[in-house]
């Protein structure tokens, strides 16, 4: 019994990939799409540019190259992401899943105005 589960660990574990094998480093474009308090939304473009040391995730993220706003704590965990980006007066929570070279999730952010939710989906850059 306990070598069935010692094999039955083991095979899962080499399913799930390994932590040096995920590396985000690089630039990420697609789409940032708000979503309003009555449901409405707005997309705009996206470009995340990042650099992975181990599991401490810096760069920024903005719509283009001319408008970015800077990481200022990130970490992934597996396949999941976690920034946490200075935008103006507030500070905007991503939670994203990487799935091969795709990083798609949510954003939310809370200020003066209230709450704003937010979706991303970005490629990796060729």
């Amino acid at each position: 019994m306990k070598l069935v589960l010692c094999l039955l660990t083991l095979a899962l574990l080499a399913t799930l990939p390994a932590a040096a094998d995920v590396n985000v480093t690089g630039n990420w474009t697609g789409t940032f799409t708000a979503i309003g308090p009555n449901g409405e939304t707005h997309d705009s473009s996206a470009l995340l540019i990042l650099k992975q040391d181990g599991t401490a995730i810096t760069g920024s993220v903005g719509p283009d190259e001319n408008e970015r706003y800077e990481i200022t704590k990130g970490a992934i965990d597996g396949n999941k992401l976690t920034l946490d980006v200075a935008a103006g007066d507030h500070t905007m929570h991503f939670v994203l899943t990487l799935a091969e070279d795709r990083l798609q999730g949510e954003a939310n952010a809370q200020d003066a105005e209230g709450e704003h939710r937010a979706k991303l989906d970005v490629k990796r850059a060729k």
